[in-house]
Parts: C-alpha cells; structure tokens; sequence
C-alpha cells in the first residue's frame, strides 16, 4: 500500500470525486470536499473561539455524522476528546476537570454535558443543522503536523481510574492504514458503523479507515438490533464493524425473521473483545461471509493483530496475525516466551502512544519499549496470536489461576446460553470463587443452574465450574459494549 498522509486532515485530499464519503440518517450525504468544508469550517471556528494546537476539545454529540464531523473538524484545530454522550452530570464534570477541556462541543441534544460545562464556566459551542457552529465567523487554522497530538481518549476503567491515551495524527493514520490494508479497502467500500464514536474502535477502524482507503462511512445513530437489516438494505454497505456483543444480538433479532437477509457485504469484522467462536459462526452462516475477528486497543490506536481475509486462512479463537504492529509475549521477568508459552503480550509500533499522561511510561513497559497491554496470551507454531484473558480479571480461587473467557466458552457450549460473563466472587476461604451470568435463548428451555454447571463441568476441571450462576435478562455492559469484569459481583449483588 502506497504511503498514507500522516495526518488526519490530510487523508480527505488522497482521492478525489463525487461519491459520497460521508452518511447517516435523515438524508445525509456529504461527498469529501463536503466533509473538507465543514471540518475546515469548524477547525476555523475552534480557533477563532481560542482553542490552540494543544487545547483539548470535549466532544458531546450524539452518534451519527455530527459525531464524525465534530471530530475530524476538532482534531483539525486541536486536540480531539469525545465523551460518551449518555455520561451523568458527575461524570461529565470529571471528564472535562481531568483533560482539562479548553472548550465543550455539542449538538444541543446533551443536556448532562451543558449542565456541567456551566458549573465549571466552560464555554459551550452547538453545531446547528449544517453540522456548523452558527454566528461564529471561523479564523485562520493552520494545519497540523504528524507529531502533534490529535486524540485523547480515557481507558475504559475496567481495572482500575481511567487513564489518558494521547494519541498523535500519526499514530491514528498509522492504525488506519492498517485496518485498510489487512482489510483490502478501497474506493468501492461502504462501512456501516456501528460503534460510538467516542471509542477507538469506531473513529478508526471505521471513519478513519474508510477515509483513508477512498471509501465511505455510514454513520449510525448508535446500534440498535431492531434496526440493522434495515440499514443493510438501505445504505448497502459492503462491510461493518462490531463487539461480539452486537454480534450475538444481530443473531438474536435474525431468528425472528421469516425472510432471508438482504445485503452486499463482502465481510464483517468484530474486534475489542474476545469473539465466541460459536458466535462466528452463527454470523458467517446468517450473511454467507467472513467474520474477521481482530485485537485492539486504544494504546495502540485500535488495530493490533487482526486474521485475514479468504484465502488465508481464519483460526477461530485466534485474534489473527500482528498488522503494522511489533507483538512479543513475555514472561514474568521482561524475557520473551517461546511459541505456545503464556505470558504477557506487549507491543510497540508506529501507532502506540508514547506514554499515558502524567504517568510515569517505565512502569507500563517491558525492556526495549514494549508497551504492556495487561492481556495474556500466546502465539501458537503459525504466528496467530490468542488471548487467554485480562491479567487484572483473572480469578485466584485458592491459589488456581482460571481464565473467565475459557469458562465462558464452555458455558456458551449449551445450546439454550445466549451470552455468558464469568467473574470472580469473594470467597470467605478461597479468596476468590467463579461466577457467571448468563442470558438464556430467547424461547428455549430454560435449563437450572445445576444443569448449567453439570453441563460446564463436562468440559472444565471442578475448580473451574461456577459455584454461582445468574440467569439475567441483559448483561450488564460498559459503555462501548463490553461486559466489565471487574466488579460485576457488585453489579449483580453477589458481592
């Protein structure tokens, strides 16, 4: 693949033409010189409004292409920094306190987010209809370079206070050229996003991505299961990106159907969480095409390792190979592990960020600048790499070692088990004992807990069968779709 622009405004002047680039709900359509006005616009009016290179921008948008536009036009003048529009008041007044925020963007349809800029006097800036900030003449905006930065994202906190990533324009142009390249994007491809775009997921993987290779984006206004086959028959995107969450839930609403779904896909991809291999299945068999299932994180600027497409071969359980980024395994004491060994899985590359802010880097690193990533995992004789769990979410019953995604898997086994989340519970002599809840089938037998750990038990040594089991209607999720481990007991009132 021919060199990338290394920065993110640069990336709509690669091709030219037309097509539509950008689209969404309501009509949107937005060719590129379209979506270069409007970021021009809005990187002109941050700027006339004060926002320098390193002025850090909230973003509270709701998700469709505003989110998009508020983005590109935001990491144009400054610094980036989507917040998740559905965060409280509180949460929002942390978010923008710990930046620090120089300034809020909004569309005027998060009230939560205004509430809080006005307690701490920020000042607030809507974009109106046209995806612009009205009375507001935008100033000179000169462009940025491949080293300043152009994201910054909170980790997700799954273990512990969220920590700041930032990330530089080439550091996310370097993700996405590898998204496109392991994807084989171009011109003639149409993303359907599914994700938030207040996640690394869906501003590169998808929007970047996309951009990158020539292509288009069609932003959702945010997943609903209800509503994706309507969207793949209207917008025809020829792929999507989703959480295996999304994935069991698309498979949910299609055995409802009585008709066969229309589509042009020509794969689909699922990435920030570990993929059931029955869920991948389930999918390729709905759409007649491949599910790709890739590793990634915001540390990396999303894509790390991802499995390829037809005709390389995809190993189910596999996070694939490592695209664009160096991947080592480590043990305990910083040394590389041999193929098939478990330890630590680090990285370094082009797209990982040089450092957390206001942490010291040293205590995150292996020797020679690997970043540990807190996943254990190994690389098996072909160079596929495969996780076996979070670090952090392990669960130290009595002095066994167990992996929650292993005893997920045995639990998603059972033909009436639509989605399971293991987790450790306090143990008043072990220390820790494993849970799970589980969401059954919807209009299948439901079985007992009993039957769930007996049915478990024919798969896992004792110690790993749950001693607690939940049937829930819903699993509880973070806020980009994944189950959090850490302190689910709580959640669920097993504490």
């Amino acid at each position: 693949m021919a060199p990338w622009p290394q920065t993110i405004s640069s990336l709509l002047a690669v091709h030219e033409g037309p097509a539509v680039a950008l689209a969404g709900e309501g009509g949107v359509e937005l060719t590129r010189a379209d979506v270069a006005t409007i970021t021009g616009t809005i990187a002109g009016q941050l700027s006339a409004a004060g926002v320098t290179r390193t002025g850090r921008v909230a973003i509270a948008v709701s998700n469709g292409p505003g989110a998009a536009l508020a983005f590109l036009g935001a990491a144009a003048a400054g610094v980036a920094a989507p917040l998740n529009p559905a965060y409280t008041v509180a949460e929002f007044r942390f978010a923008l306190e710990d930046l620090p925020a120089a300034l809020l963007v909004t569309d005027g349809t998060v009230a939560a987010a205004s509430e809080a800029a006005r307690a701490l006097g920020l000042r607030e800036i809507r974009l109106g209809p046209g995806f612009v900030a009205e009375g507001i003449a935008a100033g000179e905006c000169a462009p940025p370079a491949a080293t300043d930065v152009a994201l910054v994202l909170h980790t997700s906190g799954t273990t512990g206070r969220p920590k700041r990533v930032p990330l530089t324009h080439a550091n996310l142009t370097s993700s996405a050229r590898n998204v496109a390249a392991s994807l084989g994007l171009t011109p003639a491809d149409r993303c359907l996003n599914l994700m938030p775009l207040f996640h690394i997921h869906g501003l590169v993987a998808a929007l970047l991505a996309s951009l990158g290779s020539g292509g288009a984006v069609v932003c959702s206004p945010g997943f609903d299961a209800f509503r994706v086959f309507g969207w793949l028959e209207t917008f025809r995107p020829t792929w999507y990106s989703a959480v295996p969450t999304m994935h069991q839930a698309i498979l949910a609403r299609a055995r409802g159907r009585e008709t066969t779904v229309a589509h042009s896909l020509r794969f689909a991809r699922s990435s920030s969480s570990a993929l059931p291999p029955a869920v991948l299945h389930g999918v390729e068999a709905l759409f007649g095409v491949p599910l790709v299932e890739a590793y990634g994180m915001t540390e990396a600027s999303h894509q790390i390792a991802s499995n390829p497409l037809p005709p390389s071969e995809r190993r189910p359980g596999s996070v694939g190979l490592p695209r664009g980024v160096e991947v080592g395994v480590f043990g305990a004491g910083g040394s590389p592990v041999p193929a098939g060994a478990t330890g630590e899985v680090a990285i370094r590359g082009d797209s990982v960020t040089a450092g957390y802010e206001g942490i010291e880097r040293s205590g995150f690193t292996f020797p020679g600048g690997w970043l540990r990533t807190g996943d254990e995992g190994y690389f098996d004789a072909g160079g596929y790499l495969y996780l076996t769990g979070r670090l952090k979410e392990m669960i130290n019953r009595g002095g066994e070692k167990i992996s929650p995604r292993e005893v997920e898997d045995a639990l998603l086994a059972h033909p009436s088990v639509a989605e399971a989340v293991v987790f450790s519970v306090p143990h008043d002599k072990l220390g820790e004992d494993v849970g799970a809840a589980v969401r059954l089938v919807t209009g299948a037998a439901a079985p007992g807990t009993a039957e769930l750990r007996a049915f478990a038990g024919q798969q896992l040594a004792p110690f790993k069968v749950p001693r607690t089991i939940v049937v829930v209607d819903q699993i509880p999720l973070g806020p980009t779709g994944k189950p959090q481990r850490i302190g689910m007991a709580g959640r669920l009132g097993l504490a």
